[in-house]
């Protein structure tokens, strides 16, 4: 399986992966230092995501889940950022992924050039395990139970204090969008990373995003977002990184790789940026019909069913929809250009990404989309600065 194993491209198809998959012999040697994890029988699966390595394996006590980064992408230090807000979660009664300890107490291993973790196989059904993340919910039961669950995540979110994580590709931040002048921001964000610099050079980056932030309000947007309250979030919430129950419902999130400290809207808008929205036919043309207004509405009445939601926060909502996923853009750009090496890569993140996804909210389409989740309209224009 390993010979032939392939993953997630920036399109709709897959590619040979960037990391190489995770072998056998690897495996035995990790989870002998996982003393819980028992001994391999064999590998069930090899994950098609293409920012690290993962594998399904049998072992002598059961399923567990087996994750290796490059250490230029995470450290056991890092990773334990997310592990702790796990943990938080689980005290809080969501189901999560929990990862195993070593034989030293920790929950992760750093060997040679990788990092690791191993995870018991959670509950639930992996309904969407081999679709892209940028995919739709199967149907607006899964959208409404994926909504109210986010909420239930919000309120178990509170009371984790840590601070936002450090510098590190691949994590969505929160500082150019809520800072009072955004673009400026967004320089101070370039050009603390020197690969994502060096990609940005000759190009005219910073005209493209003045005149994205002018044109979606950025300025006007930032006061309301630097007033909302700070929480740690999960920010990649898909389909694919839940697990499903036999009636539809949300069994256990995993994959908090993403997770950093934002605040609620922040991570509801990505939400709905990674699910009610078809970007993988984004080729279609700039005003391609791809949104799910549906979907969209039914993620939020699931997630106002347990944390309402007023006019103002959907105001707020529908205008931060069109920017928010600008940060982690950034950093995938940075990611492919200072990790990999790949700057048609990067290209893509950059101008089909960050770029094209923006203006697409400018067009018909885009607008009838935050139309369709909106407020009122009369209410909206009243309400936003």
């Amino acid at each position: 399986m390993a010979d032939t194993h392939l993953v997630h491209g920036m399109g709709t198809g897959l590619t040979a992966p960037s990391w190489p998959p995770i072998r056998r012999e690897e495996a035995e040697a990790i989870l002998a230092m996982f003393p819980a994890a028992g001994v391999l029988e064999r590998l069930e699966w090899h994950s098609p995501r293409p920012f690290s390595s993962a594998t399904l394996a049998r072992t002598s006590t059961g399923d567990v889940f087996l994750k290796r980064h490059h250490r230029r992408l995470r450290t056991p230090a890092q990773l334990a950022d997310e592990h702790a807000f796990m943990a938080h979660l689980a005290t809080r009664g969501r189901a999560v992924a929990q990862p195993m300890r070593t034989t030293a107490g920790a929950t992760a291993l750093a060997e040679g050039e990788w990092t690791w973790e191993v995870h018991r196989k959670a509950a639930g059904r992996d309904l969407y395990r081999d679709r892209h993340s940028w995919t739709p919910f199967l149907d607006l039961a899964h959208a409404h139970a994926a909504g109210a669950e986010l909420a239930r995540l919000h309120i178990a979110a509170e009371g984790f204090s840590a601070p936002a994580r450090p510098r590190q590709p691949l994590v969505s931040s929160f500082t150019i969008l809520p800072a009072d002048d955004p673009l400026a921001a967004a320089e101070a964000y370039v050009a603390a990373r020197p690969a994502l610099a060096g990609f940005l050079a000759g190009k005219a980056w910073r005209a493209d995003l003045a005149r994205l932030f002018a044109a979606l309000g950025a300025e006007e947007l930032a006061p309301a977002l630097s007033a909302q309250p700070p929480l740690w979030t999960h920010n990649d919430w898909h389909p694919s990184n839940l697990l499903w129950d036999e009636a539809g419902g949300v069994a256990t999130i995993f994959d908090f790789g993403l997770a950093d400290r934002t605040c609620a809207l922040h991570d509801l808008a990505t939400a709905l940026e990674r699910t009610a929205i078809r970007w993988l036919e984004l080729d279609a043309g700039p005003d391609a019909a791809i949104a799910e207004p549906d979907a969209a509405r039914a993620l939020l009445a699931g997630y106002a069913s347990v944390r309402p939601l007023g006019d103002e926060a959907l105001a707020l909502l529908t205008r931060l929809l069109p920017l928010v996923h600008v940060e982690f853009a950034l950093s995938e750009a940075d990611y492919f250009r200072g990790v990999l090496g790949r700057d048609a890569d990067a290209d893509l993140a950059w101008q089909g990404y960050l770029v094209g996804h923006a203006e697409w909210f400018l067009s018909p389409a885009g607008q009838s989309l935050l139309e369709a989740i909106g407020p009122d309209p009369a209410e909206r224009r009243r309400r936003l600065p």
